[in-house]
């Protein structure tokens, strides 16, 4: 929420239980799933590296909205799409699929600059958006969306 997308990239991959789970050792240390937030992640005695409280009520929620809001910046808001973008400067593009009724939206995010947020252009359709932001129609159509940060 700060724009420091290189520290949110960060922190959201040591939470990311996939991580933990890379190898046959790190899943033999974590012995929890891979698939499932957990609730805290031992870091002492002989239990270093082990996860514990699974399935807690809400976690995963807020890690999907920190990874989809907070870092990709996908925010819908009144019916209305806007990207707020906190990456990691080496990201130089990522794309978003985004459906809305019968509509699709296509969303591709370029960062030629290497920045971690702000964005500069917000094109939909071909047509330059100076508010930066679309309202979501139910067009049946398939909207392209080319951010520029």
């Amino acid at each position: 929420m700060l724009g420091y997308g290189d520290k949110a990239a960060e922190y959201f991959r040591i939470i990311n239980p996939i991580e933990h789970t890379r190898t046959k050792e790190a899943v033999n240390r974590y012995k929890v799933e891979p698939y499932v937030v957990a609730a805290d992640v031992y870091g002492v005695g002989n239990l270093i590296g082990r996860g514990g409280w699974t399935w807690y009520t809400g976690s995963s929620s807020w890690m999907y909205k920190a990874g989809i809001e907070y870092i990709l910046g996908l925010q819908i808001h009144n019916q209305t799409l806007s990207i707020k973008p906190a990456i990691p400067k080496e990201w130089k593009e990522y794309s978003i699929r985004y459906e809305y009724e019968t509509s699709v939206y296509n969303i591709k995010i370029k960062n030629p600059n290497g920045k971690n947020t702000g964005v500069e252009k917000f094109i939909c359709n071909g047509e330059e958006i100076e508010k930066k932001c679309v309202k979501l129609i139910d067009n049946g159509k398939i909207n392209e969306i080319e951010i520029t940060m």
